[in-house]
């Protein structure tokens, strides 16, 4: 049995290697400086020994291979006496490459924003239809309670991250997947911390339309300006596109509810098919068209695909209720990126109507916190009533300017603690419903649950 010991395992996707790893039959082990739950929990009950810290002593495991995470770095005392030693190592998305990915029919899902939705949703399109696919994605799709599996079949859903794969290898993860069919559901600049501009990104995603097979698929979003201009840099591979509106596309929606709670979609000239779920907003039916195209190059038909989709109960931390009473709702959603939290905001909007709605937003990422959408985020939250911002002391751009140019009420929050004395203040001055959804891509310094406890003492 080969031994593979993972450094920082207790991210997402090195956390979902390791699971998948073990179920493929390795010894695994792994450390990490953040070893807590929920991800510590899931990598003990799948029987893998988790270590805290970076310390040396490791070493005395003499694994087969060091399988080293993208948050590590130079100057991380494990990293450098493997390095110094010699000792045998690679990045996460090349040990999937070379171990778990060959003569797989891999499903790429990639894009600045709905990745993980639209992976979810892929997955569950072909469970149901009863091809048992693997999976590897960035959030815990509800249908599933797990980030990954190994399953049945050679079809392997993998939601691909432009992100780079290692401190060694600066190439995007999706680069080493080397998907058939692959999705690419829209592009934007994000990830300033390690790109630096939005070509950069286009050429990343390059390298991988370049590795596609030409029996393969790739399927985007009609008249998207950025990935049609990676596109004309070459693509050897036919195409789909979709649209929500431009009929001339290969997939088309139509008849869409004003908070995409229903509609309706058509392949080319075939008959048109009706989908009526739990999910809103523009962006999650955008996601679902692109899901269902994919299910389709696999054998998945569209009738299919929809009763598949009416009964998908979505993915943890996006637009995931977390508390509720007659007078409150509070979601949980993982948007960091103007686009991602006005779709969102707008798909509540058209669903709650005139009801109150309260947006609680952590700057967390790192493009977020460099101030790179700075103008970009007040506009973003107009669908909102009022927004509470926190504002830490160590980022470079002054969020009480980008406050004064907010369309609706915002402020800045120094604490928590003062975030959610004044979320409770605002919702009690409330005389009708409100809708309060908490934004972060990180745990927020535990924001929900301290809200929904005032809430429920003050109930």
């Amino acid at each position: 049995m080969q031994h593979i010991h993972i450094l920082g395992i207790c991210g997402t996707f090195m956390g979902s290697l390791a699971q998948l790893a073990k179920a493929k039959g390795y010894r695994v082990t792994g450390c990490d400086v953040n070893v807590y739950p929920p991800m510590s929990t899931q990598l003990e009950l799948a029987g893998i020994e988790l270590i805290s810290g970076f310390d040396l002593s490791q070493l005395t495991l003499k694994p087969d291979l060091f399988v080293i995470g993208n948050a590590m770095s130079r100057g991380n005392p494990l990293v450098e006496a493997i390095l110094d030693q010699g000792l045998t190592y690679t990045s996460g998305p090349q040990w999937l490459h070379d171990h778990l990915l060959p003569n797989q029919w891999v499903l790429s899902v990639s894009g600045t924003h709905g990745k993980t939705t639209t992976a979810s949703m892929l997955a569950w399109i072909l469970e149901y239809a009863g091809m048992s696919p693997s999976f590897l994605i960035g959030g815990v799709p509800g249908n599933f309670s797990v980030s990954a599996r190994l399953g049945k079949t050679a079809f392997f859903v993998i939601e691909a991250d432009e992100y780079d794969s290692a401190f060694f290898d600066k190439r995007s993860k999706f680069v080493h997947y080397q998907g058939r069919t692959v999705i690419l559901n829209n592009l934007e600049f994000d990830h300033a911390d390690i790109f630096d501009d939005l070509a950069a990104i286009q050429k990343q995603f390059h390298h991988m339309v370049r590795t596609i097979p030409h029996q393969g698929l790739v399927i985007y979003p009609q008249g998207h300006e950025a990935i049609e201009e990676l596109l004309a840099l070459g693509c050897w591979t036919p195409q789909h596109t979709l649209s929500l509106y431009n009929h001339t596309a290969d997939w088309v929606v139509q008849d869409m509810a004003e908070d995409g709670s229903q509609f309706s979609f058509r392949f080319r000239d075939q008959a048109v098919v009706k989908v009526e779920w739990s999910l809103l907003g523009q962006h999650n039916v955008n996601n679902a068209l692109a899901a269902i195209a994919a299910a389709h190059h696999v054998g998945v038909t569209e009738e299919v695909a929809a009763q598949a989709l009416q009964q998908f109960v979505g993915v943890k931390r996006r637009m995931e209720v977390l508390w509720t009473s007659p007078e409150v709702t509070v979601y949980d959603d993982f948007a960091h990126h103007p686009t991602a939290i006005a779709s969102t905001l707008a798909g509540l909007r058209a669903k709650v109507g005139s009801d109150t709605i309260l947006a609680l937003i952590e700057p967390r990422s790192n493009t977020m916190r460099m101030g790179v959408h700075q103008g970009q985020l007040a506009q973003a939250c107009e669908p909102a009533d009022a927004v509470l911002w926190l504002s830490p002391k160590d980022i470079p751009w002054d969020i009480d300017e980008m406050i004064a140019a907010s369309p609706v009420p915002a402020e800045s929050c120094a604490t928590i603690l003062i975030m959610v004395e004044r979320a409770v203040i605002l919702a009690q001055a409330q005389n009708k419903p409100v809708h309060i959804v908490i934004m972060s891509n990180g745990g927020f310094g535990g924001v929900h649950q301290q809200l929904i406890k005032q809430l429920q003492e003050n109930e």
